[in-house]
This record gives structure tokens, C-alpha cells and sequence, in this order.
């Protein structure tokens, strides 16, 4: 249960209606193949222990005292069992019969969650046996055991693991219990399901599943009746899942008796609930809290994270995102430009990606304006580090566009501005480098008061996330278009322009594909044989490595520890473990060393759930300390 994982398992077990002796020995041995197989959470189906099919058979005391009973026996087999088990069966309480969720831990049954809102079992609506009216409902047996609607189940040994049982359609009520469970504290919901088969309903309930679980943010373990159940008027599939902040984990064959195992990220949830649900955190008196207790151990992970998490795998969805993205950029211009009553726009092209993708949103922005695209104006600044390749893709691409393209070289100037403060130009530091791109910005930023233009910013969240940014140089801008874009996604929108480029031009596909195959540079030291010799990832690491980095420590909150062990799993045999620690280390470092410079960004449009710009996205101060990030590195 090490950095919020744990092992759960939702069960279908083989079932015979009524016989209680049966059923319970299944659940006993179910019970002992999770354990052995490390869940610690273990959710049987609604009326496991009888059969959710029982219909008036319910209203019989053979039944009823066979299933205290063997709810009995399955409580006194877990006495060794590092776990917390959740079984439905019908209970009588005073004058009542209630459909409920008894929890067990280590020998003992420590409360029970009853069922609140009346549906169907069997095609007859179960009000027919069960009472709903039990409120907080008090203890049970004459042992004091907790019952009612909502009872929680907190860890005492995991921080962020607190369970509420669901029965059958308490999910779906209008006032859905799980999300009544979630105000008062509750990450993972254990539903315990009798839920027929029907006709596309097996995809519908997964697509609800996932949908609720997202919506507020928990994780949950559906266990579902399966086909064991009588077929005197319905049959029942199983398919039992569980599910994760809108992401199915793992789900069982339908139709079969089965156990389906995942684990959920606890931290994860907390972290999200904690971010979008502050204000729904508070107690109203209504619920019950029990403390249960798992020994912690190091869950061991089935699951895969993306390599590229801001990347869509399935290609239909990465095209829609990369239109989606392109579509925002596109807009936010467009409302700026209409602001500022602005019809020209200018800016640095490199011949590299980011200034690229800036200057096809603007393209974007004009025809969506109906504005010319020769007031687009383009402006190509070679200087020391200049190749051929990416001055004549600059120029290319301004061409292919319709841009007005002007070219300024600024060695004569920067030469001057180092006889100006004294600096030997041979010597290659960084005054050498942030000269250059200063230099650039003055320039863009001059001819945009003269032509009456807004400076469009080019730089990405990869970048600014790294600070690697000359600051008052490329780091501003009037108008920042690419501030949340990553830079893996940023190859995936342009190569996405580029495809649909071929139906139009040619020139222009051919251009952005050339400039997606050149490596990403500053291009501020002197080229060698021709040929770029500054590569950025060579000096502040691969930005597949950051972008990943990124996006598990803004997006979930993941602490340094987490990040670097699903990275290191995520990226085995393509870095050592070395190289990620190495490239991990520097990410925290670069990114609370440059705050300074993210907290006086351009304005500029947020295009996806990680941002870090400083108005309200990502509130940093720009002076906090790294230092408890890289202690718990070091400690690795």
C-alpha cells in the first residue's frame, strides 16, 4: 500500500439459490484466493449469501437465521486474513428485513451499510421484502455493530482509504448514495450489484460506471450476480469491475463466475477530491465511521501508465484532440485580436517547432477573422548558431503560408552590444546565448509598435515548466498562444496539420514534416560541419522524461518518489533507472528555481488540464524551496 496503492477484487462466485451452506463456503474460499493473490479490499455481489433471487423465500426465518449464521461463519474464517470483506445478505433488524452490505475485518463483522432506495430484483420491485426507513439504524445483534444508509470504513493504516458500501440502485437514485459517501470523506465505494443481463445494457452500466466514478472522483469495485442466479424471469451476466476516476481497470467475463483484480491509487483520489471538491467536505452528522485496520505492504503494480500521458492513444481521440487544441489557440487569438482592435500579428520564426506551431494558429486566427494572411508578418533573425536547414524551413514555411517574411540578422548587433558591457564573444556562456535571444525579442517587440502588430509568444509548457526560457527574451511576449501545450503533444497537433496540409499544399506539408524531423536546439552556439550543435535534451533531458514528470506531479499531486517509480516501470528498457533519477532530479530542481519566470507569463489560452500559468492555474511563490522534493529523492 506504498504511495496509495492497494490491491482490491471484485468476486462473481459460483452460487446455488437458497442454499446458504453452499454459498457461503464459495465466498470462505473466494475470500482465501484474493488474499493469497495480495487484495486487501474484497467486495461479493448484493445478497451473495442467499442469492439476490430469492423473492418470497426472503420472507422465511429458515432463511433469514441460516444467513446470520453463515455471515457468522465467513466473519470467523478471516481471523488471519489481511483484509476488508464486503458480503450481501438480508438482514432482520427489529421489526425490519434489510438488504445490506455486512463489512468483516480480521475475524469480525464491523458494521453494516443497508440498502436505501427500492429497485428491482427478479422483474418485481424488492420492496416487496425489504424495508428502507432505518435512518442511522444503531447497532445490531446486541453487539453494538454500526448499521445504517451510509457507513464508513477508514484506514487506520493507509491515509486517503475510506470505503462506503452501495448496494444495487442506491448507485443510480437521484441522490446517488456513493455521492453523498464522497462529501463526507469516501475515495473507494464497494458496490455489491444484482444487476440482470439485458440487452446493451453490459456497455451502457460500464459507461456509467466509468462516468460516476470520474464525475466524483473515486474508485470503485462493482461486483455483480451472475448467471447462477434463478432465470425464472431475468438472467444476471456478472461482469463485475472495477473502475478508477473515469477509467475502467479491469473488468470479468460475463456470464461466468469470475474475480477481477486492479488496484486503486488512494493518494490519487484524495488528491483529486481534495482539488475539486473542497467545499463538499464537511460532516453532517448522518454517517457512521469505523476504523479498520491493513498490515502495509508494497502493492505490487498490473496496471500501465502512458508513456506519453498527454498523448491520446487511440488515434481517432489524438486527432480530435489535436483539432481541439488547434481550435483553442485559434480562438484565443481571435478574441485578443478583436480586444485590442489589432488586425496584424508578428513573430519570430526559427524553423523549429514551437515558433511553427505559433505561426499556424495565427494562420488559424486570421481565416477564422477573414483577415489577409500577408498581416501575418514573419520574421527569420540568424545569428551565431543559425543552420541552413531551419533558416530555409522558416522561410519555406512563411512562404507556403502566405506570410509577410522579412529576414534581420543580428550578429552585427550582438557583436556590438559585447564591445557595449565588455564581453569576449568567443567566450560561450550565458550571456553569449541570452544575448542572442533578447536581442530577437527587442527587435519583434519594436516592429510591433511600428506596424501596429501584436507579438505572438511561441514558447510551450515544457519549456516554461524547465525555465528554459531566456528570460525577457523568448520567455515574452503580448500574446503567448503555445503556454499549455507540451511539447510531445505539440509534434502530435503539427503533424496532424501537416497530414491535412497534402489535400492543399503540398509546400507546406512537406515543410512540417521536415521541421518535425529536425532536433529540437536553441541554436545559439555556432553550428558544426553545418549541422546543429546544441541539442536542448542533451542538456536538460529528454522531454518525453519531463513531460511525464510534469504531468503526474501538477495533474495528481504525485509526490517525487511515486513519479520516479512509474517512470522508472514506465520507461524500462528505453532509460536506465540512473538516467530517470538523474533527469528526475533535475526537473525538481528547474522547476522551483525558474517560478520566477512563469509568474510573469504572457497571457495566453489554457488548453488542458495541466497549465501552469500564474493566474489561477498554478499559484507558486516564486522563492519556495525544493527541498523536501529532493530529499525524498535522495532517499531513493
Amino acid at each position: 500500500m506504498i504511495d496509495g496503492y492497494i490491491t482490491v477484487a471484485a468476486v462473481t462466485p459460483a452460487l446455488r439459490v437458497g442454499d446458504v451452506e453452499f454459498n457461503v463456503s464459495e465466498i470462505i474460499t473466494k475470500i482465501g484466493e484474493c488474499a493469497d493473490e495480495g487484495a486487501k479490499i474484497i467486495v461479493f455481489p448484493e445478497l451473495a449469501v442467499t442469492g439476490a433471487t430469492c423473492g418470497d423465500l426472503f420472507l422465511q426465518d429458515a432463511l433469514i437465521t441460516a444467513a446470520k449464521d453463515g455471515l457468522g461463519r465467513i466473519a470467523r474464517s478471516t481471523r488471519d486474513t489481511d483484509a476488508l470483506v464486503f458480503v450481501g445478505l438480508p438482514v432482520r433488524i427489529g421489526r425490519g428485513l434489510y438488504n445490506a452490505a455486512a463489512a468483516i475485518n480480521c475475524g469480525e463483522i464491523i458494521g453494516l451499510t443497508v440498502k436505501s432506495y427500492s429497485g428491482r430484483l427478479s422483474g418485481q420491485q424488492d420492496s416487496r421484502w425489504f424495508s428502507y426507513d432505518i435512518g442511522r439504524g444503531g447497532g445490531w445483534n446486541d453487539e453494538d455493530i454500526p448499521v445504517g444508509r451510509r457507513v464508513l470504513y477508514t484506514c487506520d493504516s493507509l491515509e486517503g482509504l475510506t470505503i462506503a458500501a452501495v448496494i444495487g440502485d442506491d448507485e443510480w437514485a437521484p441522490a446517488p448514495v456513493d455521492a453523498k459517501a464522497v462529501a463526507e470523506g469516501a475515495t473507494v465505494i464497494a458496490h455489491l450489484a444484482a444487476d440482470p443481463a439485458l440487452a446493451g445494457h453490459i456497455e451502457r452500466r460500464k459507461q456509467d460506471i466509468a462516468s460516476q466514478t470520474g464525475r466524483i472522483h473515486t474508485g470503485m469495485i462493482y461486483a455483480n450476480a451472475g448467471a447462477d442466479e434463478s432465470t425464472g424471469d431475468q438472467v444476471f451476466a456478472g461482469h463485475s469491475m472495477i473502475a478508477e476516476d473515469g477509467v475502467i481497470l479491469a473488468a470479468s467475463d460475463s456470464f461466468e463466475p469470475d474475480v477481477v483484480y486492479s488496484e486503486i491509487d488512494t493518494a490519487m483520489l484524495s488528491h483529486e477530491q481534495m482539488s475539486a471538491t473542497p467545499k463538499m467536505r464537511r460532516k453532517n452528522g448522518e454517517d457512521t465511521t469505523v476504523y479498520f485496520t491493513l498490515e502495509s505492504e508494497d502493492t505490487v503494480l498490473t496496471r500501465q501508465y502512458p508513456r506519453f500521458p498527454f498523448v491520446p492513444s487511440d488515434e481517432e481521440e489524438l486527432k480530435q484532440r489535436c483539432d481541439e487544441i488547434f481550435t483553442i489557440q485559434s480562438y484565443g487569438l481571435v478574441k485578443r485580436l478583436k480586444h485590442t482592435n489589432t488586425k496584424r500579428v508578428i513573430l519570430g520564426l526559427s524553423g523549429g517547432l514551437d515558433s511553427t506551431l505559433a505561426i499556424l494558429v495565427c494562420a488559424g486566427a486570421f481565416d477564422i477573422m477573414g483577415l489577409p494572411r500577408d498581416q501575418i508578418t514573419a520574421v527569420t533573425m540568424p545569428c551565431f548558431g543559425t543552420t541552413g536547414r531551419t533558416y530555409n524551413n522558416a522561410c519555406d514555411l512563411a512562404t507556403a503560408l502566405g506570410a509577410d517574411l522579412r529576414e534581420i540578422p543580428i550578429a552585427d548587433a550582438i557583436t556590438q552590444h559585447f564591445e557595449d558591457i565588455g564581453h569576449d564573444e568567443n567566450d560561450h556562456d550565458a550571456t553569449y546565448e541570452n544575448a542572442q535571444a533578447r536581442e530577437r525579442t527587442q527587435i519583434l517587440m519594436d516592429l510591433a509598435n511600428q506596424i501596429g502588430a501584436l507579438h505572438i509568444g511561441t514558447g510551450d509548457i515544457s519549456e516554461l515548466a524547465l525555465g528554459w526560457a531566456t528570460y525577457n527574451g523568448d520567455h515574452m511576449s503580448m500574446y503567448g498562444v503555445n503556454g499549455s501545450v507540451p511539447k510531445t503533444l505539440m509534434r502530435k497537433i503539427v503533424g496532424f496539420i501537416a497530414d491535412k496540409a497534402y489535400a492543399e499544399s503540398d509546400e507546406l506539408a512537406d515543410v512540417l514534416y521536415d521541421i518535425l524531423d529536425t532536433p529540437v536546439s536553441p541554436e545559439l552556439l555556432p553550428p558544426k560541419d553545418g549541422k546543429i550543435s546544441q541539442s536542448t535534451e542533451d542538456l536538460v533531458g529528454p522531454y518525453e522524461l519531463h513531460d511525464f514528470f510534469l504531468y503526474y506531479t501538477i495533474r495528481y499531486g504525485f509526490g517525487p518518489a511515486k513519479v520516479y517509480r512509474i517512470a522508472k516501470e514506465t520507461f524500462d528498457g528505453i532509460y536506465s533507472e540512473d538516467v530517470v533519477l538523474k533527469w528526475i532530479k533535475n526537473f525538481y530542481r528547474r522547476f522551483f528555481s525558474q517560478q520566477f519566470k512563469r509568474s510573469c507569463l504572457a497571457d495566453g489560452p489554457q488548453t488542458g488540464t495541466v497549465c501552469i500559468a500564474p493566474r489561477g492555474a498554478w499559484v507558486m511563490p516564486s522563492d519556495a524551496s525544493s527541498a523536501v522534493w529532493l530529499r525524498e529523492l535522495e532517499a531513493l
